[in-house]
């Protein structure tokens, strides 16, 4: 089979390079699938460079999401046959940037049939971030004020479709016009263009004075900071991640005086910890697919020799919504 490998750290564009290799065997819990869909996810740039808290060995196939068909299952496997429709996570180093990879069986979900192939592939990681997220530890309520940074992006857009679906305003910031515009499309009911607008004077003309009562956050840096002078009382900030590469230091006077709470989101450990709540997420989620409630945005499908090139434009923050590895 063909496949994209990283036998070396660095750049997504120098270091993933197509190969021939053997189509993998699943271990006991695991399940060979035939990839029919793999977005790009950040953790998959991250993994390239060596920055990421997995670190496979070189070499190693990316791809830590996907839609496939099952082809092979392990003796311990239940639930699934071969010819099921999945999503899910790729287990890297068979990850799947590939024609072939491997999926943990417990991270493996039927795939809503609402969905094709890409968006369906896109509805896992970015999708769960949010549901976890906005419900489990924002607890975000109808008629409350959600503020989404990097809206336009694969799990910002998710953020601002969850949002809605959950009856919240939505207000998405995104940078320029074009991304302000992808964010407005997605249902964003106010939107800040953050190059040339100030995403702070605009929640607060929002809101009446009164702030946002979550802030979606997964840029960090000076976005964080800038946050906390526009989050309401008893609001939330959520911590997602930080693509701006920098990791801010909380004031924690500064909390304590506004009364908002800072509330970090690691959605992996739920894979370990708690794997039954990921399964009543994907349920949640596949039937508000169904309803057309949300619906992945994937703005580029393309094939495993533009890959690389695509990976470096979602690395450099060039792209929006999902931009993903398809095999038809």
């Amino acid at each position: 089979m063909r496949a994209l490998r990283v036998t070396e750290l660095g750049k997504p564009y120098e270091v993933l390079e197509l190969a021939r290799t053997e189509v993998p065997e699943p271990g006991a819990d695991q399940v060979a699938v035939r990839v029919t869909a793999s977005p790009v996810n950040f953790p998959d740039v991250l993994m390239c460079q060596g920055k990421y808290q997995v670190k496979p060995d070189p070499p190693f196939t990316p791809g830590v999401e996907l839609c496939g068909e099952v082809v092979a299952t392990g003796s311990e496997v239940t639930g699934l046959a071969n010819g099921d429709r999945v999503i899910g996570a790729g287990a890297v180093p068979d990850g799947g940037f590939a024609e072939y990879a491997l999926m943990e069986a417990g991270r493996t979900f039927h795939a809503p049939e609402a969905l094709a192939d890409a968006e369906a592939a896109s509805l896992f990681i970015g999708y769960q971030t949010g549901w976890f997220g906005l419900h489990r530890r924002a607890g975000l309520r109808s008629g409350e004020t959600l503020l989404v940074h990097a809206a336009s992006g694969g799990v910002g857009s998710a953020a601002i479709q969850l949002g809605r679906a959950a009856g919240a305003t939505v207000i998405g910031v995104a940078g320029g016009r074009e991304k302000a515009e992808v964010a407005r499309e997605l249902g964003a009911h106010v939107v800040v263009d953050r190059h040339t607008e100030d995403f702070v004077r605009v929640v607060k003309e929002t809101t009446g004075g009164k702030g946002a009562d979550v802030v979606y956050d997964p840029v960090g840096g000076d976005t964080y900071s800038r946050s906390t002078k526009c989050v309401a009382f008893e609001g939330r900030i959520l911590v997602i991640g930080f693509a701006s590469g920098d990791i801010p230091t909380p004031a924690l006077n500064h909390a304590l005086i506004k009364n908002y709470s800072i509330v970090g989101l690691h959605w992996g450990l739920y894979n370990e910890r708690d794997p039954r709540a990921v399964r009543e997420a994907h349920e949640d989620l596949a039937r508000m697919a169904t309803a057309g409630e949300i619906d992945p945005l994937v703005s580029e499908r393309v094939g495993l020799e533009e890959l690389p090139a695509a990976a470096q434009r979602v690395a450099d923050g060039h792209t929006v919504g999902r931009v993903v590895y398809t095999s038809t």
